[in-house]
């Protein structure tokens, strides 16, 4: 039986098996692994091979398929795989009750949800020392991406925040059953040193968000969009696309030191 693949889940099966090892061998050595989106089991059985068998209990290799003749296809050729396959939505799983302990995160993510991947992580960052993963080329650019470049965007700033990020790879479109029409590339997220935000989280993000949105004004303007003005801000006549992490999170700290009539001095890290 093989798996048919369904456009509505965005699924575009990867055939080369050597691409499928590069990927698993990205991953740095790591005793937990949840892997998102397996298909027919590519990735799977490479990662088999790193995790040492373990009780149900104590499985060390879990996945996440949404997809149901997929997970009919894992339990009859990955039997081993039965104590950490889970028929589930990766986005509405709560990942702290995957695992108790950090664990790695890989998958070849559907294009279409591949943000919203990511921003699930994020949630659970403490939990996530690392991520693999391939991804559409273009997205896999943009969260790469420093200040200055015109395809850096909102989550390359939130991500970068909290992970170094490495563009590994291309992957071409012969490489998919059936072939995508965009390339796609493996990246690889490695935690950094930041404990904390150092500033109003929430508010960060919507600034970030709000000020893409309108990534071609300046700050002065985007920010009145979302109700926040004031001369004495930095970065107020600068595009977003030119604040790296710390200057956004000065900026933050500046618009909540605005609102508590406790201005800092003006300007930002750079």
């Amino acid at each position: 039986m093989d798996v048919r693949p369904k456009k509505a889940l965005g699924q575009h099966f990867l055939t080369d098996q050597s691409i499928a090892r590069a990927i698993v061998d990205s991953l740095s050595a790591t005793p937990r692994i949840l892997e998102v989106g397996p298909g027919m089991g590519v990735l799977t059985q490479y990662l088999l091979q790193r995790t040492a068998p373990a009780a149900p209990s104590q499985a060390t290799l879990k996945v996440v398929e949404i997809d149901g003749e997929s997970v009919v296809y894992l339990r009859e050729h990955y039997p081993a795989l039965a104590p950490g396959l889970l028929q589930a939505d990766f986005l509405k799983l709560p990942l702290d009750k995957i695992f108790a302990e950090p664990f790695s995160v890989i998958g070849n993510f559907p294009y279409n949800i591949s943000s919203q991947i990511f921003f699930h992580i994020l949630d659970y960052r403490e939990l996530v020392p690392e991520v693999v993963c391939m991804i559409q080329k273009e997205v896999a650019e943009r969260l790469a991406a420093g200040p200055g470049n015109k395809t850096y965007g909102i989550l390359s700033v939130l991500l970068q925040m909290w992970y170094d990020i490495e563009y590994r790879f291309t992957v071409g479109e012969g490489a998919f059953v059936p072939p995508p029409k965009v390339k796609s590339a493996v990246i690889r997220l490695s935690r950094n040193a930041r404990v904390e935000a150092g500033c109003d989280e929430a508010l960060l993000r919507r600034i970030v968000k709000a000020t893409f949105g309108l990534r071609r004004k300046t700050l002065r303007n985007s920010l009145r969009s979302i109700g926040i003005a004031g001369d004495d801000l930095p970065f107020l006549d600068e595009r977003p696309e030119r604040l790296s992490v710390e200057d956004f999170i000065a900026l933050t700290r500046a618009v909540s030191a605005s609102r508590a009539g406790t201005m800092p001095p003006k300007g930002g890290a750079r």
